[in-house]
């Protein structure tokens, strides 16, 4: 998956003189929590909401609200705005833009063209949404979740029996992490026909490998942020 083809193109920016004031309003009435700072098209930071939040006087201050309005609006981007920020290409892949993110523990990505043009951000949820879409999980696809020889052809084994039983494969993830030596976990997304019965795979999937887990994720009623 590449990152051109998930992160957010309408890119809104400020410039370096920005007040603090309006970027926290472009911000707010966007719902968005980060704005790269430009300059004749050219990149020269990015300001995020916690920027803002850190530069703000606490709610101890003595200030009156109107001495902190004034403030904010006086104070500009080019003072709390990050410099010089990881960017990225938009023909890099989206793995790489996660592994990224998590080791610099950063939730946005300023995408650039090759001349160094802002053309895009990639945001945690632009990440998020791209993993969702690659397993999937919309799909109402069954997960079966197998232990295999970690050895050529095993994979393979598992998806002619898919396929010789009408499956449809949605997606395939491979992780060593949770499996023993010698070993892989190889979690599978499958659709099978409307007049297949599941149990009827299941039951010839584990006769044949070793089945760790199988379900359908139920998505009817999903938990959502309360207040």
């Amino acid at each position: 998956m590449l990152i051109k083809d998930w992160m957010a193109k309408n890119v809104l920016t400020v410039d370096e003189n920005t007040s603090l004031m309006r970027a926290t309003r472009i911000m707010k009435e966007n719902n968005i929590r980060k704005l790269p700072v430009v300059s004749h098209g050219k990149l020269l930071g990015i300001v995020s909401d916690r920027d803002v939040k850190e530069a703000s006087p606490s709610k101890t201050t003595s200030l009156d609200i109107h001495e902190l309005y004034y403030l904010l609006s006086e104070m500009k981007v080019k003072e709390v705005m990050t410099r010089n920020p990881i960017t990225m290409c938009g023909t890099d892949s989206l793995e790489k833009a996660a592994l990224i993110m998590l080791d610099s523990k950063i939730s946005g990505i300023p995408v650039l063209d090759d001349s160094g043009r802002i053309i895009g951000l990639l945001s945690e949820t632009d990440v998020m949404l791209g993993f969702i879409h690659a397993t999937g999980i919309k799909d109402g696809a069954i997960q079966y979740v197998f232990n295999l020889a970690d050895a050529p052809g095993s994979v393979t084994e598992v998806v002619k029996v898919l396929r010789e039983n009408n499956s449809r494969i949605i997606s395939i993830l491979t992780s060593y992490e949770d499996a023993e030596d010698g070993m892989k976990q190889v979690a599978i997304r499958v659709t099978v026909p409307k007049d297949k019965k599941t149990a009827e795979l299941t039951e010839v999937l584990s006769s044949k490998f070793s089945l760790v887990f199988s379900a359908t994720d139920d998505l009817d009623k999903l938990p959502h942020k309360k207040g």
